[in-house]
This record gives C-alpha cells, sequence and structure tokens, in this order.
C-alpha cells in the first residue's frame, strides 16, 4: 500500500514538531526544512488542525505546535484520518460491476485482511515512538537545506 504525498506531508507536519516539543513552527520553516512547497501544505495544516493533531496559536511568537503530546498521537490514527477510506483495489469502492468475478471473489478478502495488518502495525507506534531519536531530527530539520535541495524546491 501506498501513501499519499498528503498523508506523507502530514507525517512530516507531525514529525517537525516532535522534534522539538514544546516548541512552535510557521508552514514556512516546516517546507523550507523538508525542501517542499508551502502552498502543499497550507491544506495538510489545515486538516490537521480541523482533526486536533495541530493547534493554531495566532499572533505574535504564534505558529503550529502539536495538538496533544506526541505520545497520545497515534500514527494509525493519523494515516486513517489523511488517507479516507482505503480502497486497495476497485472492487473497494463499491459500486464497480466491471470486474465478473465480485460476487465469488476471495482476493477482496485478502487484501482487506492486508489492510487491517498494516493498520495494526501502524497502531503500535505514537508520534513519541517515531520521534524518539529528536536531537538526530532536529539536527537534521533544523539546519538550511543544502544548495541542491533548495534549487530543485524553487525549479
Amino acid at each position: 500500500m501506498k501513501l499519499t504525498a498528503f498523508t506523507d506531508y502530514s507525517l512530516r507536519v507531525l514529525i517537525y514538531l516532535a522534534a522539538q516539543p514544546g516548541g512552535r513552527a510557521t508552514i514556512s520553516q516546516v517546507a523550507s526544512a523538508y525542501g517542499i512547497s508551502e502552498n502543499h501544505l497550507v491544506k495538510v495544516v489545515h486538516f490537521l488542525g480541523k482533526a486536533g493533531w495541530l493547534t493554531n496559536v495566532r499572533g505574535k511568537g504564534g505558529g503550529l505546535e502539536l495538538g496533544r503530546p506526541a505520545d497520545r498521537i497515534n500514527i494509525a490514527d493519523v494515516v486513517r484520518d489523511a488517507e479516507g477510506e482505503t480502497a486497495v483495489a476497485a472492487c473497494f469502492e463499491g459500486g464497480d460491476d466491471s470486474c465478473r468475478i465480485v460476487p465469488s471473489c476471495k482476493l477482496r478478502r485478502v487484501l482487506g485482511d492486508a489492510v487491517a495488518a498494516f493498520y495494526a502495525v501502524l497502531a503500535r507506534y505514537t508520534l513519541a515512538d517515531i520521534a524518539r531519536n529528536r536531537d538526530e531530527l532536529a539536527t537534521i530539520l533544523f539546519m538550511p537545506l543544502p544548495a541542491a535541495i533548495e534549487v530543485r524546491r524553487r525549479a
């Protein structure tokens, strides 16, 4: 199963904030750290805020911060929220009558089990677990981008 860029960016924003507990960041800072477009992050941050994963603090000294402690942000929950209903094949979407074997297909159950197993593994981890190396993450995320990445990002 491949995560969408939206989910990837959602996790990246959360990891960035977890790397500096109690800290705040702007969309611009997060975008710069990862070498991605601020425009892409605006929708992601809006979603994360509506879902309660982030809090947006307005005014001087404001910015984005985690909406709850990192050890209470379950990775499976974030991925489920960001991905929406997981349709690994057309027959999962409903209303698909293009496949002749839908009434007797066993593959649908197998794929359903695989998706459940995927989320079961993710459910074992919190944001705190994946950001446990926060000093290393901070060293990487809070330094300027190498020039080659910065040039590609602007292109």
